[in-house]
């Protein structure tokens, strides 16, 4: 297990290089220089020319790019561009934000979407099943920026039952945390949905119920776990949806958070902000897909004598 998880997470270096030249070549070839961005438009070309000059931006892009990678491998995360501050000074004071909201939004999404999920295959056909169907569909559909707004609008302008932005009380959590675990929450349901029907039609079923299984204990013992593999794949890759969405939802709300200040970096141009931002996000991410694999694992019998052989 232990030579298991070791190869997986070597697995995320080369992941991290392709991301990070993915990244730094769009900005790099998006138009505009940080210099222009950060005088202004009324700037002389003289004066924006020394600034990128400063920055270091006149360098060939494979030049800086690998300058950068050096940087990383030293520890060294840049400096703002814009703030002209160390980029880990301003990161963690807005990290925690974004990690807490996207973690309140996970566990939000993951128990609503596979109660519902369960809740619709063991009432197949059900008035339960119907409603949480459409519903899930409905959600699916809706896009997380206008999910919000009409929150806001509702809930925050209308009713004034809830804060409709930043995050100065506890209740200022919760509008955000509906918007982002929405949509994830309606990709599970309709998932667990599907897999858990596939497991309640398998032959152990029968055999558990002959055996005289309560309903309840073939459900959670023995359909649940068989049907939790793809699962558990899903819950992975939407927390990294989750933090993805993180960008807009804090725009929306007006939060202080990672998401927001990625954004800021992004329209100014802020490269060292952007690509040091994309190492912790695309970091967090790869660790929680070896934790979902590790987790295949622990449930699945078959694969973890595959992991230990």
């Amino acid at each position: 297990m232990l030579k298991y998880i070791l190869k997986r997470l070597l697995l995320i270096i080369p992941t991290l290089l392709g991301v990070l030249f993915i990244v730094f070549a769009i900005m790099n070839f998006t138009p505009g220089d940080p210099g222009r961005q950060i005088l202004g438009i009324s700037a002389k070309q003289e004066t924006v020319d020394e600034l990128n000059y400063q920055l270091g931006y006149d360098r060939p892009f494979l030049v800086r790019f690998v300058s950068y990678i050096g940087d990383l491998l030293q520890g060294d995360l840049g400096t703002s561009y814009r703030t002209r501050q160390p980029f880990t000074g301003e990161f963690f004071t807005k990290v925690p934000v974004t990690l807490k909201l996207g973690c309140l939004s996970f566990i939000v999404s993951s128990i609503v979407g596979i109660s519902l999920g369960i809740l619709s295959a063991v009432r197949q056909y059900s008035f339960a099943d119907t409603f949480s169907t459409i519903t899930a569909i409905l959600f699916a559909s809706i896009p997380g920026f206008f999910l919000g707004m009409v929150l806001i609008y509702v809930f925050g302008l209308k009713l004034g039952l809830l804060p409709t932005h930043g995050i100065a009380e506890w209740r200022s959590y919760i509008l955000p945390v509906v918007t982002l675990a929405a949509g994830g929450s309606a990709q599970l349901m309709r998932l667990t949905r599907t897999t858990m029907l596939e497991a309640i039609r398998q032959d152990f079923m029968r055999t558990a119920k002959a055996k005289g299984c309560t309903p309840a204990c073939m459900v959670w013992k023995h359909a649940l776990k068989n049907a939790l593999l793809p699962v558990l794949t899903v819950m992975g890759t939407s927390f990294g949806s989750i933090l993805g969405g993180a960008v807009i939802c804090e725009t929306v709300f007006a939060i202080p958070g990672l998401g927001n200040y990625i954004l800021t970096a992004i329209r100014s141009k802020d490269i060292p902000v952007v690509m040091s931002s994309t190492v912790f996000l695309s970091a967090f991410f790869c660790l929680v897909m070896v934790v979902v694999d590790i987790l295949y694992a622990v449930i699945d019998p078959r694969i973890r004598e595959k992991v230990v052989k």
